[in-house]
């Protein structure tokens, strides 16, 4: 009994809070962390389309490169028949 349980201490350090941190603290904070979270979710879908969009140009490239080729053998084919 001589020690108070987690429970006993966040409630403490809530009426602390804001009794000395004023009533509009706490919903700026919140809203703080909210605005982070947000902004971390946005920055990983924009890192998820430039990915897409890399790979996209990849396989773009390699596309082209192989009509390229296609069109030199009949080019070759062309010439030597």
């Amino acid at each position: 009994m001589g020690t108070f349980s987690i429970w006993h201490w966040l409630i403490v350090l809530a009426v602390v809070l804001v009794l000395f941190g004023g009533g509009g603290k706490i919903p700026k904070l919140m809203r703080d962390m909210g605005q982070g979270i947000n902004a971390f979710k946005k920055g990983l879908k924009e890192e998820d389309k430039e990915k897409a969009k890399a790979d996209a140009e990849a396989n773009k490239n390699i596309d082209n490169g192989s009509t390229v080729s296609a069109r030199v053998e009949e080019k070759d084919k062309a010439a030597s028949g």
